[in-house]
């Protein structure tokens, strides 16, 4: 029998905190369900969008605000800016992901943590006609087997929480080959290395990172410290 959602949500929580170097709240919430009022400033960034999105960006919103109201934060709105990306309070950092089952937030504030990215996903195998346009030759190679389509889904959120954590950093939009992952399935573990120059990363600088699979659900976890980037 399928656990509860509030059960499994919990689950979730307890895991993705595991994954974040430092104290993040970190709040899952269901989009199926009815959402708190969007802020004025949250407005634009779905006015027009279908009712499915409009929901799931308000589930996503309303973790974020619960997520600061964790950690002794006023909870404040995060709008989407001109390039989609949150837009978080002064003295917050964080990140939201969203599949039609859940949206996840998580918050820190502002302290020893320059960014951090978060994703979820589906646990289950990534389509085998998207493995050559996510995974390079190299990373194919790496996962080759019975796991290649689970690995390869591991890899494709593992870029996606990379690129959430860089972009406040670099303000870069780029695509999956811009980064080599290397990954430590027994460890829950992987290495995001840049394979291309994004300021202030330079070619061959690297992003630890962490994934778990709970509840149905594979999530992965970027963090930037204060003195990153350092290079491997």
């Amino acid at each position: 029998m399928m656990a509860p959602p509030s059960d499994r949500f919990d689950q979730l929580r307890a895991a993705v905190i595991t994954l974040f170097d430092g104290s993040v709240a970190v709040v899952v919430t269901d989009p199926s369900r009815g959402q708190p009022a969007l802020k004025a400033v949250e407005r634009p960034a779905v006015a027009g969008a279908i009712p499915a999105r409009q929901t799931e960006f308000a589930a996503g919103r309303a973790a974020a605000r619960a997520a600061m109201a964790q950690i002794g934060i006023v909870p404040g709105p995060v709008p989407a800016g001109p390039d989609r990306a949150p837009v978080w309070p002064k003295g917050v950092i964080g990140s939201i992901t969203h599949t039609d089952k859940l949206c996840i937030a998580v918050v820190t504030p502002v302290t020893n943590i320059r960014s951090l990215g978060v994703d979820a996903e589906p646990a289950t195998p990534l389509d085998f006609d998207l493995i050559p346009t996510i995974c390079s030759a190299a990373e194919q190679a790496q996962v080759a087997g019975p796991d290649l389509g689970r690995l390869a889904k591991v890899i494709f959120s593992a870029k996606e929480a990379t690129y959430k954590a860089q972009y406040p950093l670099t303000g870069m939009l780029f695509g999956y080959d811009h980064l080599d992952i290397s990954l430590d399935p027994s460890a829950g573990s992987f290495v995001a290395t840049f394979l291309k120059p994004a300021p202030p990363f330079a070619v061959g600088d690297t992003l630890p990172g962490r994934f778990v699979q709970v509840a149905d659900h594979l999530v992965t976890a970027v963090t930037i410290g204060q003195g990153m980037p350092e290079g491997a």
